[in-house]
C-alpha cells in the first residue's frame, strides 16, 4: 500500500519534481550496441541467415541493427502506427531493405527478439501466446526487459526518486504525470506505451502456464548491488531479466 496518494501525495510529488527528470533517457546504451549490450555478442550468430521477429520494436533502431547485422529479414512489429512510421523514415535512410514495420509478421520466425518491452504489454499472457504462434517449431524467443516493478526505478517516468511509484499512489503520481503528458492517463496501464507493473515472479508464472519452455532465465542484478543480488532481494536488485523460451515439446509436435 502507497504511503502518500491523494491532493497530498499530489502536492509533495509537485514539490520535489516541478518538471520532468532525465534519468531514464538511454544514455547508458550512448555509442554501443543496445541489442549486444542486454542479449549478449553472441546475439549476432543466432539470428544470421534468419528471420526475426522484433516484438514490440519501437522506433525500430534495434530492429534496423538485427537486419544490417546479419539476419535474412526483420519484421519489426508494434501496435503503434506513429512508432512504424518512425521505424519506416529510419529504416529508409539507412538504406536497410530487409526489415518490415508492421503490427502483424506474415511469415513464420526462426527467432523472436523482444527488447525492453514486457513490462508495458497489457495483457503479456496472450503476448506469450502469440509470439508461440509466430515461432518455427524449433526456434527461440530472446527477451530481455527491465526494470521491472519493484527496482528502484520500475515506475520509469513516475519513479522521481528510488521507490517513488511505491511511495506514492496510482492518483497522486497520475495527476503530477498530467503537468507533463497531455494524454489523461488516470492509470499506469494508460500511460503512452503502458506499464503493467511486472514482476520477475509474475513474469516466471507467466512463462510457466505458456507453451513456452524456460531453456535459461537471469535476473541480471544492478551492478552497484551485485553483492547484495540473491533469491531474497533480486525484486528489488534486479537490473534486467534476460531469458531464452523454447517451444514445450507437446507444442512441437502439434506443429
Amino acid at each position: 500500500m502507497p504511503i502518500l496518494d491523494g491532493a497530498l501525495g499530489y502536492r509533495v510529488l509537485r514539490a520535489i519534481a516541478p518538471a520532468e527528470l532525465n534519468h531514464m533517457n538511454g544514455g547508458a546504451y550512448a555509442n554501443r550496441s543496445k541489442v549486444e549490450a542486454l542479449l549478449g555478442s553472441s546475439v549476432w550468430q543466432q539470428i544470421k541467415g534468419k528471420t526475426v521477429v522484433d516484438f514490440g520494436c519501437g522506433a525500430g533502431t534495434e530492429a534496423i541493427e538485427i537486419a544490417q547485422r546479419g539476419a535474412r529479414q526483420v519484421y519489426a512489429v508494434d501496435l503503434s502506427e506513429r512508432c512504424l512510421e518512425t521505424g519506416r523514415k529510419a529504416a529508409e535512410g539507412a538504406n536497410c531493405q530487409n526489415v518490415k514495420f508492421c503490427t502483424i509478421a506474415p511469415e513464420p520466425a526462426d527467432v523472436i527478439v523482444s527488447i525492453d518491452a514486457f513490462e508495458h504489454f497489457a495483457d503479456p499472457a496472450s503476448i506469450l501466446e502469440t509470439m508461440a504462434g509466430l515461432l518455427k517449431p524449433d526456434g527461440c524467443a530472446l527477451i530481455v526487459f527491465g526494470p521491472t516493478w519493484y527496482h528502484p526505478l520500475g515506475g520509469h517516468l513516475f519513479s522521481v526518486f528510488p521507490w517513488a511509484h511505491l511511495v506514492f499512489g496510482e492518483s497522486a503520481l497520475c495527476r503530477w504525470r498530467s503537468h507533463i503528458r497531455g494524454d489523461g492517463a488516470r492509470r499506469f496501464s494508460e500511460v503512452e506505451g503502458g506499464l503493467n507493473q511486472m514482476t520477475i515472479r509474475r513474469f516466471e508464472r507467466l512463462v510457466e502456464s505458456s507453451a513456452f519452455h524456460a531453456e535459461c532465465l537471469e535476473t541480471v542484478p544492478i551492478r552497484a548491488t551485485k553483492m547484495f543480488h540473491n533469491r531474497l532481494t533480486r525484486e528489488f536488485l534486479t537490473a534486467v531479466v534476460r531469458c531464452r523460451l523454447t517451444p514445450r515439446v507437446s507444442a512441437r509436435r502439434a506443429a
